[in-house]
């Protein structure tokens, strides 16, 4: 029996309206904080989705989601969310990551389809245990990488499939940033489940993984310089030959770094290949002194084709993250894949416990 007191609806209304079939899905979220609220709520508005329902104990984060979606039913918990099942057709868990596993397996277990931040799982033997529940109770459920739609990579992948860098042999990406001063958050403070193997890790191999196919190896070194748990973060992956997007005849190295106290930020992506290479050398506003390469980029552009001294703008191909959300309808309808298998996400768990292990023997693991 549910608790009244832990469910409020921001109009006065009790009524559970259920969702019309064929329109858009009606997402719960189950955490409102910088995940649920600045990120999963503000693109489910781009995409044109409504949230009628959201999961949070804060004082503050219950207000400001009465603000944002009048009429959205407020819960303390998930399963007071689970009672109101008419309510919502989805449900998002933007939970922190040490909450996962067990919240997936309970939305599993009853039955809802859901949405999964990454990453799924603090580690492989988790994420493994999140897909086979949902497998075994036959829930659908796709996984939040919604890098995949970062305008660089999609301009990326263009290219590779195009064949215009030739045979690459190296992927590098930087994640960097200067803040010396971590946040008092848990994402950077919390040893459980934070620090930037976990948080900007999952983004960077999947990212990897995605263009060049599987990975076989991996050599990592991480260390925490300000925060209890890595704040710097260097993995070097072999993937195998003929792998992802670019099918190049030998086997692809990604080079990958993610770090919070870099005063130089480096260039965000360098591919290299036999016909040339692709270079984008900001991002997001973090600051580099690269910038300076593209203050004659023309509009509509995004990175550049370089050999050598010779550069040509590389125009930038449509799309961005809220494509994530317009993709769950056609998935839980029927007629489209799930955004992310949940497949890819257990084999990037596995490179990264495969990482931990690397930084602490000193040696390449195989995945």
């Amino acid at each position: 029996m549910t608790d009244q007191s832990d469910v409020t609806t921001t109009d006065g209304s009790t009524d559970d309206a259920a969702g019309s079939r064929g329109a858009p899905p009606r997402l719960a979220i189950v955490g409102y904080g910088g995940a649920g609220r600045e990120i999963h709520a503000r693109l489910a508005a781009e995409a044109g989705l409504s949230v009628t329902a959201v999961v949070t104990r804060d004082p503050g984060r219950r207000n400001q989601a009465a603000g944002d979606w009048p009429g959205a039913r407020l819960h303390a918990d998930l399963d007071s969310l689970l009672a109101a099942r008419s309510t919502y057709d989805l449900v998002v868990v933007a939970s922190p990551t040490a909450l996962h596993a067990q919240q997936a397996a309970q939305l599993a277990r009853a039955g809802v389809p859901f949405v999964l931040d990454k990453p799924i799982g603090l580690d492989g033997h988790q994420a493994r245990a999140v897909v086979e529940e949902a497998r075994a109770t036959a829930t659908p459920f796709t996984v939040f990488q919604n890098r995949r739609w970062d305008p660089e990579q999609l301009t990326l992948a263009g290219l590779l499939e195009r064949g215009e860098l030739g045979d690459v042999h190296t992927f590098e990406r930087r994640w960097e940033r200067w803040r010396p001063v971590p946040r008092q958050r848990w994402k950077e403070n919390d040893p459980t489940g934070g620090g930037l193997l976990l948080d900007l890790g999952p983004h960077l191999v999947d990212s990897a993984t995605q263009l060049f196919g599987r990975v076989e190896s991996v050599w990592a070194q991480l260390r925490a310089l300000t925060t209890p748990t890595e704040d710097d973060v260097f993995l070097v992956l072999q993937h195998e030959a003929g792998g992802g997007l670019a099918a190049s005849p030998r086997p692809v190295v990604s080079r990958l770094w993610a770090g919070s106290v870099v005063g130089a930020p480096g260039p965000r992506t360098r591919v290299l290949g036999s016909a040339g290479a692709y270079v984008v050398t900001t991002f997001e506003q973090d600051g580099s002194p690269f910038e300076v390469f593209d203050d004659d980029a023309p509009a509509g552009t995004l990175g550049w084709f370089t050999r050598g001294r010779d550069r040509s703008a590389v125009p930038a191909a449509p799309g961005g993250h809220a494509d994530f959300y317009r993709a769950l309808g056609p998935w839980l309808g029927g007629d489209a894949p799930p955004p992310v298998d949940p497949a890819d996400a257990v084999r990037t768990a596995e490179v990264l416990d495969a990482a931990r292990v690397s930084a602490r023997e000193g040696r390449r693991v195989d995945v």
